[in-house]
């Protein structure tokens, strides 16, 4: 039997990276996965990678509104949920003498309330157990060079990984946060680029961001998928409110 067999998963912010990976490895792990996006061309191209035993509802888990329709349509194809992995989110920097009100509502609207409220709206479907995992980072515990808000929200996270598993033990729903460190994705390749002067410089980042790793590389969207799939399944059945870092090392040494 696998892993998670006849489990009904979601995944927010499931059509790249980090969020694509695990859909793709819960799926093949047994279970039936719904995934959102902002942008409808890539949750269906994700959609159209994965296959079979998927469905994609485009919307934004700042928007209250897109999360209720959101659950409504899981609640109509499935009518419940076994695992959630709560991943959307964004990051961009600023240092603290250029933070705005803009940046700050900007990245706790997405990293903070619509997390908490894709967890909120989600627990009617939970149904005599389960498992909720937070994507944090190690911004929440290492400081970095202008992502203060960015970190904050992060931190944010694990403080509600550690409050939600005391509040929802009494429904045996377990909660974890996971923090990835640097992991090769679109998302970071993009930030890469959009910090860099010239493609020296890109090496230049990469490598740098290398260097503050243990292990000497970047990590895989799968590693991380598989430590996810880990705290989602019976294997981690005595394990709630920690943060499992997949970091090579970085915040740990």
């Amino acid at each position: 039997m696998k892993k998670h067999e006849g489990k009904v998963a979601l995944i927010t912010g499931g059509n790249s990276g980090i969020g694509l990976a695990i859909a793709q490895r819960f799926v093949s792990e047994g279970a039936y996965v719904f995934i959102t996006g902002r942008r409808r061309s890539e949750l269906d191209a994700a959609i159209k990678q994965i296959g079979s035993n998927i469905t994609g509802v485009q919307s934004d888990v700042s928007n209250l509104a897109d999360l209720d329709r959101l659950y409504s349509e899981v609640k109509k194809q499935k009518d419940h949920i076994d695992i959630l992995f709560a991943n959307a989110g964004l990051g961009e920097s600023a240092p603290l003498e250029a933070i705005t009100e803009a940046h700050f509502n900007k990245i706790f609207s997405v990293n903070v309330k619509g997390l908490l409220f894709t967890v909120q709206k989600a627990l009617p479907l939970f149904q005599g157990g389960g498992s909720i995992i937070l994507n944090a980072s190690t911004a929440g515990s290492k400081a970095s060079t202008g992502f203060s808000v960015y970190g904050a929200t992060k931190a944010a996270v694990r403080s509600f990984a550690r409050s939600w598993a005391v509040e929802l033990n009494h429904r045996k729903i377990r909660v974890n946060a996971i923090s990835p460190g640097p992991i090769d994705t679109p998302g970071l390749s993009g930030f890469v680029r959009d910090m860099a002067q010239n493609v020296q410089q890109i090496e230049q980042i990469k490598a740098s961001i290398i260097s503050s790793v243990p292990l000497g590389r970047m990590g895989s969207p799968d590693e991380v998928a598989k430590a996810v799939s880990f705290l989602a399944s019976d294997d981690s059945s005595f394990i709630t409110g920690i943060e499992l870092f997949v970091d090579g090392g970085m915040a740990q040494i």
